[in-house]
């Protein structure tokens, strides 16, 4: 498993609670229903990205340790 960084971008998540339901040892809720990291190695990598696919509003920016964004994938 690669260290991840993993960001909320706070403004733009709605609470859904996908991320939490995919991947519970890594995301919560906080207290405005928004999306926060909790563990950031609380699961594999390939769950990790899964959750940040789950959000409806792309939400979830998922960075490798050799600084590849995995998740939204890079626009061209």
């Amino acid at each position: 498993m690669a260290k991840l960084s993993i960001t909320v971008n706070k403004v733009r998540c709605i609470g859904s609670g996908d991320c939490v339901e995919t991947a519970p040892a890594v995301f919560q809720l906080d207290a405005e229903s928004k999306s926060e990291v909790v563990n950031a190695a609380g699961a594999t990598d390939s769950v990790i990205v899964a959750a940040a696919r789950s959000c409806p509003v792309k939400a979830i920016t998922v960075v490798d340790e050799a600084g590849v964004q995995l998740f939204p994938p890079p626009k061209k």
